[in-house]
């Protein structure tokens, strides 16, 4: 928050780190500014109705801060630890569909019931609902263009496109964002409506390549597995204003880096410092 950034988010991984629903209200205690989120939550780990509930509830507690990430997961062994079935992705986008559905209608003034084929809910209402109105933005991540974007163009406040999905970097990007336009004026809305996030894995910062080569050693001594090859991102600040330029000029508007740990204060530092002012 000190250092200009404009939000936090925590990632949804029950296998692998701590539950985001226990961060982000901690997040909100000693934060005054920050946008507050996950990237994004799986909408089969918790019910609809149930993550409707916590999720006004850190709207409340941040006064007006949240932005709620959807998605629908990708690994199989998360489901397994909660005993769901990993349907196919069209099941899966259908539930999630289901989902804000039910997440909106929670958040409403009145008592709200809803059947569907992968989620109901009966007589549910939150009080106090989220300080947002008439909702907290939603956000959808995914790039399939036939489903997923469409959904984002009908129904939520903005897209999230994971650069490990896009081999072809800028070139890919401004095809996915020329599909959701197309989305939009289908469906008769703005694309200017729609926020357009970008996600990038485990993102390294030092000022000299020696140094970065340091930085990487010390995380993955023994080399990159060939299988993180797509999700570790490590350079100099001069070789990340290149990247993500590239990025904005292809339509991003917004980026949304993953550390690898809480320690790695320098490319904190290096982010806020030495590239984001050069960004046009």
């Amino acid at each position: 928050e000190q250092l200009g950034f404009d939000a936090v988010f925590l990632h949804d991984h029950p296998l692998r780190s701590p539950d985001p629903w226990m961060g982000l209200p901690a997040l909100a205690a000693v934060t005054e500014r920050v946008m507050l989120g996950s990237v994004v939550n799986c909408v089969f780990y918790r019910h609809p109705a149930y993550l409707a509930r916590m999720a006004a509830d850190l709207d409340q507690l941040s006064q007006g801060r949240l932005m709620l990430g959807l998605g629908v997961g990708w690994h199989h062994g998360e489901f397994a630890a909660y005993q769901q079935p990993f349907d196919s992705p069209g099941k899966r986008l259908a539930a999630l569909e289901e989902a804000i559905a039910i997440i909106e209608g929670s958040w409403g003034p009145e008592r709200f019931a809803y059947e569907g084929k992968h989620f109901s809910t009966s007589s549910m209402a939150i009080v106090p609902g989220p300080v947002q109105q008439p909702r907290p933005p939603l956000m959808i991540a995914g790039t399939g263009e036939q489903v997923t974007l469409r959904q984002v163009a009908r129904l939520a406040d903005a897209c999230n496109l994971d650069e490990s999905k896009l081999p072809n970097g800028p070139a890919d990007i401004r095809r996915k964002l020329e599909v959701l336009q197309r989305h939009c004026e289908e469906v008769g809305r703005p694309y200017d409506e729609i926020l357009r996030t970008h996600f990038v894995g485990w993102l390294m910062l030092a000022p000299t390549e020696a140094e970065v080569q340091r930085k990487v050693a010390r995380y993955y001594p023994e080399g990159v597995p060939p299988q993180f090859g797509r999700f570790v991102h490590a350079g100099t600040p001069a070789q990340f204003v290149e990247f993500y330029q590239a990025r904005v000029e292809a339509g991003i508007q917004y980026f949304v880096p993953q550390m690898l740990d809480g320690t790695d204060h320098e490319t904190l530092h290096l982010l806020a410092e030495e590239v984001i002012p050069e960004l046009g």
